[in-house]
Order: C-alpha cells, then sequence, then structure tokens
C-alpha cells in the first residue's frame, strides 16, 4: 500500500480561472497527470475530475475538485470517504502566500492560514492531519489585496519560477507516495 494514496490539488474550474495563480495546485496534478500519460475524467459523484497514476509501481488518485475553492472539502471527503483512504495517506496541493515564487515545501499537518481551501477541507476531513505540498506564488504586500492578487495571473517571470518549483516537486513524486517524506522534504527544502 503506498503512503500516499490520494494527491488533491485545488484550484477553481473554468477557463477563466485557469492561468490564475489560485490554480497552482490545478498546475501540479495536471503535470502530474501528463507526466503518468493519464488523462483526468468528470467524475461527477465526487464533484471533480479524477485519474489514477503510477509512481515507480505506487499507484495513487489525483483529484481537482469542481467544487470551487471555498468548497474543496466537499469533494475530497466524498472521495475520501468512498474509498476508504486515512487523511494521513492525501497530499494537498496548493498555492502559498507565504512563500516566494520559486519555492515550494512539503509539511504534514498544520492549520489553515488563512486560505480558505484548506480551511474547508479541514473542516469537512474532520483532521489537519493530512499532507501539503505548498507552492510559493508571493504575497501582495497586503491583506486587503490577498483575493485580487490570488485570482489574477502571475508575471511571466513568476510563472517560470512556479513552474520550476513544480517541476522541482514533481521530481520527487515517486518518493513521497512511495513513503520517503523526509528525504523528499530534505531534498525540497535545501534547494535553492
Amino acid at each position: 500500500m503506498p503512503a500516499i494514496q490520494l494527491i488533491v490539488g485545488l484550484g477553481n474550474p473554468g477557463s477563466e480561472y485557469e492561468p490564475t495563480r489560485h490554480n497552482a495546485g490545478f498546475w501540479f496534478v495536471d503535470d502530474l497527470a501528463r507526466r503518468c500519460r493519464q488523462e483526468f475524467h468528470a467524475e461527477p459523484r465526487f464533484h471533480s475530475e479524477v485519474a489514477r497514476c503510477q509512481l515507480d509501481g505506487n499507484e495513487c488518485r489525483l483529484q481537482k475538485p469542481l467544487t470551487f475553492m471555498n468548497r474543496s472539502g466537499q469533494a475530497v471527503g466524498a472521495l475520501m470517504r468512498f474509498f476508504k483512504i486515512p487523511v494521513e495517506q492525501i497530499l494537498v496541493v496548493h498555492d502559498e502566500l507565504d512563500l516566494e515564487p520559486g519555492t515550494v515545501r512539503l509539511k504534514k499537518g498544520g492549520g489553515h492560514g488563512g486560505h480558505n481551501g484548506l480551511r474547508d477541507l479541514i473542516s469537512h476531513l474532520g483532521s489537519k492531519d493530512f499532507y501539503r505540498l505548498r507552492i510559493g506564488i508571493g504575497h501582495p504586500g497586503h491583506r486587503d489585496q490577498v483575493v485580487d492578487y490570488v485570482l489574477k495571473k502571475p508575471s511571466v517571470s513568476d510563472r517560470r519560477l512556479i513552474e520550476d518549483a513544480i517541476c522541482d516537486a514533481l521530481d520527487v513524486m515517486p518518493g513521497v507516495v512511495e513513503g520517503q517524506i523526509e528525504k523528499a522534504m530534505h531534498t525540497l527544502h535545501t534547494q535553492k
């Protein structure tokens, strides 16, 4: 049994949101599905698009909730309960204001830090003990500007930095799914 059975990318559905910073989680799972030569398909009972992915012989599910960011927990909770996936075997990938573009961090548990997708997940899953892959998008400088900022496209240079960070994280995913999470953390956290 893989250590991580489900990788959830957080974002908002729809072409108008696709290029926005808040969709960094979707960007990640889309890239992971491409690496696994898999495509997402709609799964209405889970309010999501889902795919299956083989990473060094370990299979895991990928999920993109279609409930909009603030209701992500509804979708993840439905899939998790159906497949009886323990919360500790879920990795949630999301944008992170407190990290600069080009930075990616892996951790287990913690609060929501004002992130509405995480807030809803914690509420629906009844636990904070899932893993998080935090993709840095930078901060606009003032909290009153956050909503506008996350729903806008990053600059070309920031997008390149975010994509580089996503590539770094994709490289450690086989180890993460297998359970070598400390090693993956060390790799990601010691990169430039």
